[in-house]
């Protein structure tokens, strides 16, 4: 009953955000079994913390880690998804499960963190291997396994 419950959810919130027709301010969720974490290789940005469905994740400097704090709302969050834990723990591949955690958002849902950092996709990447995000307004930052951003400057072309 929780499966079907979680998938509904999920197919209203993407039928949602095609009714939007461009755009919605709705948290991006990770599917109905909560948040997942993993990595993958990207060229000059080496080992990167992506999503379950192989997206990149960010972090953005206007936040906190100590105390978790995201303040990325409105306009900001929808070119920014926040990665939702949409239910339970976040599930981990290759990324340290102490490092991961939430935090709760101005509009009470529960955004994963990494080292304390607020995670996030940028919705110009679209599908997984790409990272076109990085370096975006000097601010936003692919991530590595250890919760540490990762400023090197993406190569043209780069992907996983």
């Amino acid at each position: 009953m929780k499966r079907f419950v979680g998938i509904v959810g999920v197919a209203v919130l993407g039928l949602a955000a095609l009714v939007g027709c461009g755009g919605s301010d709705e948290p991006a969720a990770d599917g109905p079994a909560g948040a997942k974490l993993a990595t993958a290789e990207v060229s000059n940005l080496g080992k990167i913390v992506v999503d379950g469905n192989g997206r990149t994740l960010y972090v953005f400097d206007k936040d906190t880690a100590a105390p978790s704090k995201s303040n990325c709302d409105g306009d900001c969050a929808a070119k920014w998804p926040p990665l939702i834990a949409s239910s339970g723990t976040p599930q981990v591949d290759g990324v340290d499960a102490s490092l991961v955690g939430t935090v709760t958002r101005t509009d009470g849902s529960k955004q994963v963190t990494l080292a304390g950092w607020p995670l996030y996709q940028f919705a110009a990447d679209g599908k997984a291997g790409k990272a076109d995000g990085q370096a975006v307004g000097g601010a936003w930052w692919v991530v590595g396994a250890d919760g540490k951003k990762i400023t090197t400057e993406p190569a043209p072309g780069s992907g996983y």
